[in-house]
């Protein structure tokens, strides 16, 4: 059997994830993997034998979806010649994590397909969203990868269809304390705008910015380039992470049972969507940078207890490799 694993690569969970799901796959098919975005600053550990360009989301320095860059600083006459180009016709199976350039590829030459990310519970009814109805954000969802097999990943299984995160053994692997500091990854923001704004909250602050080039300080403030080995040591003893509403940080900050405050990233339907269902669960959130809340976050102990066992193999073979 010979498969190709397609990932998207805005953020950086998608690869995350990918770095779990793919040597499973190995175990059991000829595996060739594929990329398509430009946003995410993780670097893999396994190869990559295909990159595109492809469509990536992209913001504004206070935290909100551009859709002016988005629009303009995308090449969308380039990646449709790509999905008409593309040959996928060697393959048994495309898996997909929410990657359009194989998705559409797929649709348009009948080829066997199944989407396993975490847009996919998006769009089952169970989940949880919020009230006001986001008929573009339902939009991209429905069609960004045009795909009629999902299964799933999200906080709880609202669907049979959904299943509990993929943790990395990266983090299964750690030990979890408390040394006080509090970890901050939010690169939808400017490091201008988070350093001004958390330097007038008297914690101690580890921030990841992918704008960073070096590790610089302002009073309670330092800041990191983005790297692996270094975030992993200061997640694993945090007290707290603040993060956009995005998928495997807050899953992996629940897993470890740290505390969690939220910032859905403004117009991206998909976050909004993750922080209502965490604040369901009890996490702290908000639309902004709000001092209020995030002081009254970090005076509290509010901890939410999930058990997210390690089985993505069994997925994999009981559900996937079909």
């Amino acid at each position: 059997m010979k498969i190709l694993y397609a990932f998207q690569g805005t953020g950086n969970g998608h690869l995350a994830r990918a770095q779990e799901i793919v040597p499973i796959l190995k175990k059991y098919a000829l595996v060739d993997t594929l990329i398509s975005g430009h946003q995410t600053q993780l670097k893999s550990d396994f190869e990559i034998d295909y990159r595109f360009r492809g469509v990536s989301l992209l913001y504004n320095k206070t935290g909100g979806l551009s859709y002016k860059k988005t629009f303009f600083q995308n090449n969308f006459c380039k990646a449709a010649k790509v999905i008409r180009d593309m040959d996928l016709s060697d393959y048994d199976l495309i898996i997909n994590d929410f990657e359009p350039i194989t998705g559409w590829a797929a649709k348009l030459k009948h080829l066997p397909i199944i989407e396993l990310s975490h847009q996919a519970s998006l769009t089952f009814k169970e989940t949880p969203k919020p009230n006001k109805a986001d008929w573009l954000g339902n939009l991209i969802l429905k069609n960004y990868v045009p795909c009629e097999k999902k299964i799933g990943f999200h906080f709880e299984n609202y669907n049979p269809s959904i299943k509990k995160p993929v943790i990395r053994q990266k983090i299964r692997h750690l030990n979890p304390e408390n040394k006080g500091h509090y970890l901050v990854y939010l690169p939808s923001f400017s490091d201008e705008v988070i350093t001004n704004f958390l330097t007038r909250i008297e914690v101690e602050w580890k921030v990841f910015s992918k704008y960073a080039k070096e590790n610089c300080r302002f009073k309670n403030v330092e800041i990191f380039p983005i790297d692996e080995k270094k975030y992993l040591e200061l997640f694993e003893t945090c007290n707290g992470i603040l993060c956009n509403a995005g998928f495997e940080t807050p899953a992996e900050a629940l897993f470890m049972n740290k505390k969690l405050f939220v910032i859905p990233i403004e117009n991206q339907y998909e976050q909004e969507c993750n922080a209502f269902a965490l604040d369901k669960m009890g996490i702290a959130n908000s639309k902004k940078l709000d001092p209020v809340k995030i002081r009254k976050w970090i005076n509290e102990n509010n901890l939410v207890e999930v058990d997210y066992p390690d089985n993505i193999e069994s997925i994999l073979t009981k559900e996937v490799l079909l």
